[in-house]
């Protein structure tokens, strides 16, 4: 996750309050998606960025879950995701994505 993206992710959480939020990650592969979900839940693994030492513990999804899935309109979806996810180890993905969750998620 870029430093911008972390910037807004923090300044929202301040002004809306962590448990108000839910990040959605759309990273094409399990790893990626995973430090982007370490960063918005337990703080910047790479120690470069302002969540640096900042856990925020949020919600943290990625795209191709069903969690989110499901909420997304159908055709809005097929549109914009469908495409991608069928050359996605999204597997792999979701199992990366529960595992930070089980581990850093507050709310």
């Amino acid at each position: 996750m870029d430093l911008e993206n972390q910037k807004r992710v923090k300044d929202f959480a301040q002004q809306f309050g962590a448990e108000n939020l839910v990040v959605v990650i759309g990273a094409a592969e399990g790893e990626a998606a995973g430090l982007a979900a370490e960063t918005v839940t337990a703080g910047d693994p790479t120690f470069a960025g302002p969540l640096t030492g900042v856990s925020l513990g949020l919600k943290v999804y990625h795209i191709c879950e069903n969690e989110i899935k499901s909420e997304v309109d159908q055709g809005i979806y097929d549109e914009q995701v469908s495409m991608m996810e069928m050359v996605l180890d999204v597997g792999e993905i979701v199992k990366e994505m529960k595992s930070i969750r089980d581990q850093f998620m507050k709310y």
